[in-house]
């Protein structure tokens, strides 16, 4: 463990609850994705700070951000960019679009249609951009965090099961506490407006240098082999479950392997436990998981899917 690596993470940690008070969870699940090199959804109401928290967090760690507000006439050129033909030089100039960055938060992805949505694709799964036969690569650190409403079904364009598959984390934000809540409402007394906060004013507490160190210092993570074995356990009685239609992918095993030993990373172990995979499983499996439609009548939850199958399968002793 590089003991000022890992205070360094923490302080960023410390800085992101500061600023988007009450969703202390979230913003640990956060880490662990951007530790893991994962790519999130951000689901929730209006108004729960999501756009907001994506935008401090890429402040703190000094990062290029850039921001797309998704709508149904947005092109796939708007998101990879495009060649233009320059009349006084007589040849085409690539002008890149906003998927050239290191963060880039698309809000409200639900809301563009699938053509639009699958130019994320190649760049989420690939860290690359194809545009006229010419592969681009996007920066190192390349981190997608799209934000849904999960409450406004008309004029939306749900992702396919093939898309979900490539996020890493669905993190569901809900309403803060009434302690938090009533803390935000004492900052805006302050004076704090989130619409006015001056990001750049914000004091960085690390660098893009540090996460990618910090991803490093987590692939040397130790699992043991009863552990990857439980691990796969879980995995394959996710397509024998009674209330799935569709279980767990080989890719989401390996990004479930990934984001336990993140997790356990950042809560200053060297190696995995059964308890670091259980409780990565919600935000890891919730939105790659369909239930059958029989399930689905009854009731049941997602999540509480989930919480069965973590008990069906024997903990390694």
């Amino acid at each position: 463990m590089n003991n000022e690596l890992f205070a360094v993470i923490n302080r960023l940690g410390q800085a992101l609850n500061q600023i988007v008070v009450g969703q202390n969870t979230l913003v640990q699940q956060l880490l662990v994705a951007l530790l893991a090199g994962g790519h999130v959804i951000l689901e929730g109401v209006p108004g729960t700070g999501k756009t907001l928290l994506v935008k401090v967090l890429a402040q703190l760690v000094q990062a290029d951000f850039r921001r797309i507000q998704l709508t149904p006439d947005i092109l796939p050129a708007d998101i990879i960019g495009t060649n233009i033909f320059d009349l006084n030089t007589r040849k085409f100039t690539l002008k890149k679009g906003p998927v050239f960055t290191q963060i880039l938060l698309a809000d409200e992805i639900n809301r563009t249609p699938p053509k639009t949505q699958s130019a994320l694709l190649e760049a989420m799964e690939e860290g690359q951009v194809t545009m006229d036969g010419e592969s681009l690569p996007l920066p190192e650190l390349f981190w997608t965090i799209a934000t849904q409403n999960p409450l406004e079904f008309e004029g939306t364009y749900p992702l396919p099961e093939a898309q979900l598959d490539r996020f890493l984390f669905k993190l569901v934000v809900d309403y803060p506490d009434a302690a938090a809540e009533k803390q935000m409402l004492l900052n805006r007394q302050a004076g704090f407006q989130s619409r006015r906060l001056d990001l750049a004013r914000l004091k960085s507490v690390a660098t893009v240098e540090d996460i990618l160190l910090a991803r490093q210092k987590v692939s040397t993570i130790n699992v043991d082999d009863k552990i990857l074995d439980y691990l796969l356990g879980l995995v394959q009685r996710s397509r024998q479950h009674p209330d799935l239609a569709l279980g767990a992918s080989p890719r989401s095993a390996v990004a479930w392997l990934q984001t336990s030993k993140a997790y356990a990373w950042l809560n200053g172990k060297d190696f995995v436990t059964p308890d670091d995979i259980k409780t990565v499983a919600p935000p890891l499996l919730r939105h790659r998981l369909i239930l059958r439609p029989e399930s689905q009548l009854d009731g049941l939850q997602i999540d509480a899917v989930i919480a069965s199958l973590l008990n069906q399968v024997a903990v390694p002793r």
